[in-house]
């Protein structure tokens, strides 16, 4: 009886233990998915900016260069100064104009005596030409003396007038209304036509100088409206001006040109966006940032951090019922600096595994809700 007990306790046991290890085994198999955040990727509008660096010029730049060689006698403006079309800059010594203007009223006085001359021998021939006392071909022959002398004259007057002009270079003055720049030379300095004086920048509108490269050149005339380049420039949108300190122009310019060809040495073209400049707060020469905004319509907008780069290209986890498969898609970044804006690889409805993605690989399996 006890050993029948003793049988059936030990069977008891075994029973008990053999269960506990059966669910031991189970529970170890259970596999627990990871969790990553998921989001279905949905179409939207996206404003986008494309930025390239500028360099500032006057509306009218303009060296001013001696018309003629001399000393610089006075300098009546200072770097900087605002000055009007007309006004005098600098002055010039020049003695040989001055003896030129001299030699040349001279030579007028001249020739009027020659004329006057002239003039009195026909008065006096020509009644004794009427009268058959001297004959006619020494009337014309005097008559022909007095033209000469008229047409000596006038070449004198006109030698006159050139004198007074070169005298007149003496005196440099602004052709545009603008500020002055650099006076290279002082008073006291011998200079010609080879010598740049000072420049004067007329800034009451300036041009922003900027280049895109051949593929950006080609995006940007495909998102604008037009059949022409001339006609899609004048549907470009309005541009802002990032000034160096990183301040914003307050006021916004407008892209007036591009040129026709490619630079075959850089691959760029060259862009000029005209900005007002009333306040006078832009200054020719400075350099700055030029900000082009774009508009995507109907565009799927996704976090940088829900993607990753293998080689040259960026990818995606795309979730396919419990698990993920990487996606090649094409992008562009957002101004934010956190999103892309993808242009092919994703639909709508998609859904992408946002964030963690270091840690998944194709084909992983994770937990989906």
């Amino acid at each position: 009886m006890n050993v029948n007990k003793m049988l059936w306790g030990a069977v008891a046991f075994l029973l008990l233990v053999g269960c506990g290890k059966k669910t031991e085994t189970t529970n170890s198999n259970a596999t627990v998915l990871p969790e990553y955040p998921i989001m279905a990727v949905d179409i939207q509008n996206a404003a986008l900016e494309s930025v390239y660096p500028v360099t500032v010029r006057g509306k009218e730049d303009i060296e001013i260069r001696p018309r003629i060689d001399g000393f610089i006698d006075a300098i009546y403006i200072d770097e900087g100064s605002v000055v009007r079309k007309g006004q005098s800059l600098i002055k010039i010594n020049s003695p040989q104009a001055e003896q030129a203007l001299t030699t040349a009223q001279a030579a007028v006085n001249s020739a009027k005596a020659q004329v006057n001359t002239a003039k009195l021998n026909v008065d006096r021939m020509k009644p004794l030409a009427d009268k058959g006392i001297v004959s006619q071909v020494q009337l014309e022959t005097y008559q022909n003396a007095y033209t000469s002398a008229l047409a000596t004259e006038e070449q004198a007057k006109a030698s006159l007038v050139n004198a007074q002009a070169t005298l007149n270079w003496t005196n440099v003055t602004s052709p545009v209304d603008g500020v002055v720049g650099t006076i290279t030379y002082r008073q006291g300095s011998l200079v010609n036509n080879q010598n740049v004086l000072t420049t004067v920048a007329n800034t009451s509108n300036v041009f922003a100088y900027f280049s895109l490269n051949e593929k950006s050149l080609v995006e940007f005339l495909n998102a604008l409206d037009g059949s022409t380049q001339a006609e899609k420039i004048k549907k470009a949108p309005e541009v802002t001006l990032t000034l160096a300190d990183g301040t914003v122009y307050p006021e916004k310019g407008k892209i007036e040109t591009i040129t026709g060809t490619i630079n075959v040495t850089t691959g760029t073209a060259n862009f000029r966006a005209e900005f007002p400049n009333k306040q006078g707060i832009l200054r020719s020469g400075i350099s700055g940032k030029i900000s082009i905004p774009r508009i995507l319509d109907n565009i799927i907008l996704i976090p940088q951090k829900a993607t990753f780069a293998q080689q040259d290209k960026v990818l995606v986890y795309k979730v396919q019922g419990d698990s993920v498969e990487q996606k090649v898609i094409s992008v562009i970044p957002i101004p934010d600096g956190k999103s892309y804006a993808v242009t092919d690889g994703l639909n709508r409805g998609d859904r992408i595994v946002t964030d963690g993605v270091a840690t998944l690989s194709n084909g992983k399996k994770i937990k989906v809700n």
